[in-house]
């Protein structure tokens, strides 16, 4: 009889769609995590002695990419506004709900950019698969948003670091594949290159 009611209690549990959803996005958020690329740069890389040809070309191609284009997207700097309807007409073609868009375009000049990458709205999951896949049309539309992020965060970097007089350690949890494990171990010493905005 217990066995009929655990089943029973699933079955009403899961007939309602909300905590469906919840729990979809919940594992959708975990997997975005865990999915961050990065780049393994190698300690004979980024010594002084670096600069020359040959250690160039050992460069990963991803972290190449993600250094030019986050020195294009500081470079650019576009009306809000038309960058603000460029990214609502992207949002649209992209089924991202309604209300999260108008959401954003009304209030995004009242919170800061750290605020709304980390409410959960459809930012934090474009923001992060394009950066991942290395999507230039979604990185670049949000090109605007990326800029003000990255700025706000250096500022906050310049604010707080006076504070510590020491250096300090942070840990951070991150799913590695096989293969960026051996990438790591093997580029001890070297460069470890998020290409991304780490919310953690």
């Amino acid at each position: 009889m217990k066995s009929m009611k655990e089943h029973l209690d699933v079955l009403y549990k899961y007939r309602q769609i909300e905590p469906i959803c919840k729990q979809l996005a919940k594992a959708t958020r975990a997997c975005d995590h865990d999915s961050i690329p990065m780049s393994f740069v190698p300690q004979q890389c980024t010594s002084d002695t670096a600069s020359n040809e040959k250690n160039l070309d050992q460069l990963p191609p991803t972290y190449m990419y993600s250094v030019i284009f986050k020195d294009i997207i500081l470079e650019i700097d576009d009306a809000v506004s038309k960058s603000m309807n460029t990214l609502v007409e992207f949002c649209q073609k992209q089924s991202i709900p309604e209300e999260e868009i108008n959401e954003f375009k009304r209030n995004y000049h009242q919170k800061s950019a750290v605020w709304w990458y980390t409410k959960e709205i459809f930012l934090y999951g474009m923001l992060n698969r394009g950066l991942r896949s290395l999507d230039t049309e979604a990185m670049s539309k949000l090109g605007f948003f990326i800029r003000k992020l990255h700025l706000e965060l250096e500022q906050l970097h310049k604010e707080q670091s006076a504070s510590f007089k020491k250096s300090f350690t942070v840990y951070r949890g991150q799913g590695l594949s096989q293969q960026d494990f051996q990438n790591l171990m093997g580029s001890k010493g070297g460069l470890l290159s998020f290409n991304n905005f780490l919310s953690t």
